[in-house]
């Protein structure tokens, strides 16, 4: 029921992605009138991978995260975490309210063992073939040297079960040399050279994000979602841009037909709606955040980006990798305080 536009975007999408993956199965949480009018529609078999979950109550966009916890006990919101909570769902993919959706998951679901703090991650796409994962992207807008050594481990163990057999990760910073930063990038730095169950590429700056210089980018909450943002809102600058010049004049649009097939493919590979779907990482559950203003296409890559982490069996894997850690005496797994 969340997002900019409810249910509008997100049926079209859990109605592509159950064709999309046959071994799908979707609880539908929310207003069950409002729901089964939409889903009556829907082919038999499908309509009968999904379960409507009555709700009473939605949280509003918004609207203030502690008041959603303490007072919205039958919202879609909370519903849908509890039933991950208690082991009825493997996911839970929500495009509401950002706040609620983080402190209702955390309190829920609780840090996995060994870890203080969850950090959103989310893949950016790149120059090369692969996107970059990047964390924390806004959950921790202030973070200690020990969080950021904890998102390391964490963004690590991701990108392992996402194909990346030994992936790399950078420490963003305002240079790539030996001691650039204020004295909690630099107290991270110290930590993550130390670190034995990663491998610490070294301080990365703003345009090795996109260059792929690593696979992996850690960050406090902050700086993560200012980049984000920044690096959204120049994808569809260029994308007006581009789309004012080849429609200037008769000759501009001869121009735009013959490049259609360069203009197509350049739109698809920096759609951002492609990369939709960040992970709260470090809950004992997997939550997924859709952006709020996504429209169906993206909302199903949320979607997809649930079914994979569920496949690959993220939370065992970030649970051996703390237990690495701690057999490698990696202090990432030390709380932070």
């Amino acid at each position: 029921m969340g997002g900019d536009f409810g249910v509008a975007t997100t049926l079209p999408a859990s109605l592509a992605s159950l064709e999309r993956y046959p071994a799908l199965h979707l609880k539908l949480f929310g207003d069950s009138a409002v729901i089964e009018r939409v889903i009556a529609k829907w082919p038999a078999p499908l309509r009968g991978r999904c379960t409507v979950m009555a709700c009473s109550e939605s949280v509003d966009m918004g609207e203030s995260p502690t008041l959603a916890y303490r007072k919205k006990r039958d919202s879609s919101l909370r519903k849908s975490i509890d039933a991950v909570s208690e082991g009825l769902a493997d996911a839970i993919v929500s495009s509401g309210n950002t706040g609620a959706l983080a402190l209702i998951a955390t309190l829920v679901l609780r840090p996995i063992e060994g870890l203080e703090r969850a950090a959103i991650a989310a893949y950016l796409p790149t120059s090369q073939s692969r996107p970059v994962l990047m964390l924390d992207l806004g959950a921790n807008a202030a973070c200690t040297a020990a969080h950021l050594h904890q998102f390391a481990v964490m963004g690590s163990a991701l990108a392992q079960a996402n194909g990346v057999a030994n992936p790399s990760i950078g420490l963003l910073n305002i240079g790539e040399e030996l001691g650039k930063g204020n004295d909690t990038y630099k107290q991270a730095y110290a930590l993550l050279e130390a670190s034995a169950s990663i491998h610490f590429y070294g301080n990365v700056e703003g345009n090795d994000i996109f260059k792929r210089t690593v696979d992996v980018v850690v960050c406090d909450g902050f700086v993560g979602n200012i980049a984000l943002k920044a690096s959204e809102g120049l994808a569809t600058m260029i994308k007006s841009m581009m789309t004012e010049a080849f429609t200037r004049t008769w000759w501009t649009k001869i121009l735009a037909v013959l490049s259609y097939p360069v203009l197509s493919a350049f739109k698809r590979r920096v759609d951002h709606r492609r990369y939709n779907g960040a992970v709260m990482l470090g809950l004992s559950g997997i939550v997924i955040k859709s952006h709020g203003s996504s429209d169906a296409t993206a909302f199903a890559f949320a979607i997809g980006r649930a079914y994979d982490a569920a496949h690959s069996k993220l939370i065992e894997r970030l649970r051996l990798s703390l237990a690495s850690a701690v057999d490698a005496s990696d202090p990432a797994v030390v709380p932070a305080r």
